[in-house]
């Protein structure tokens, strides 16, 4: 019986990281803002938004396999388990961030926030983000934040 509850909570946590959550956009504003990510290292709370949108849709599940270097992206900043992140599939993987990747892929993003932080702090800044290049970067941005009362 005790075997079948361990079971059950296991997988019970599975199904919990596999769902994720998908944010509404205002209801991601304020949790980022409170994660401490408005104007962290001079980026605006909207290109943190922009870029969330871009790369996973809001999404805390998604994922992305990267066939070149054979690496994976996870959750809503799509963090890069070549870099940041220990999938223990990606070969040569540096962890930075110090951090199991299916972590990143649960309802709660404070750790993705933490590990976005550390990934802004290295010399490319937000340029680490394709999606933010391609959509964000020097665009007009007050569309993210509009109408959230923060």
């Amino acid at each position: 019986m005790k075997w079948q509850i361990h079971i059950l909570g296991g997988l019970l946590l599975l199904l919990a990281i596999a769902s994720g959550k998908k944010y509404e956009r205002c209801e991601l504003a304020r949790v980022l803002k409170k994660g401490g990510l408005g104007d962290f290292k001079g980026y605006s709370l909207e290109n943190w938004i922009c870029t969330a949108y871009y790369e996973s849709g809001f999404n805390t599940a998604s994922t992305n396999y990267n066939p070149p270097d054979k690496s994976r992206d996870y959750g809503i900043f799509q963090i890069n388990s070549r870099w940041w992140c220990n999938d223990n599939k990606t070969p040569g993987s540096k962890n930075a961030c110090n951090i199991n990747c299916k972590v990143l892929l649960g309802d709660d993003i404070s750790p993705a926030i933490k590990c976005a932080k550390r990934v802004v702090s290295d010399p490319n800044g937000m340029g680490a983000w394709v999606a933010w290049r391609k959509h964000c970067k020097g665009k007009n941005l007050s569309k993210w934040t509009q109408g959230c009362k923060l």
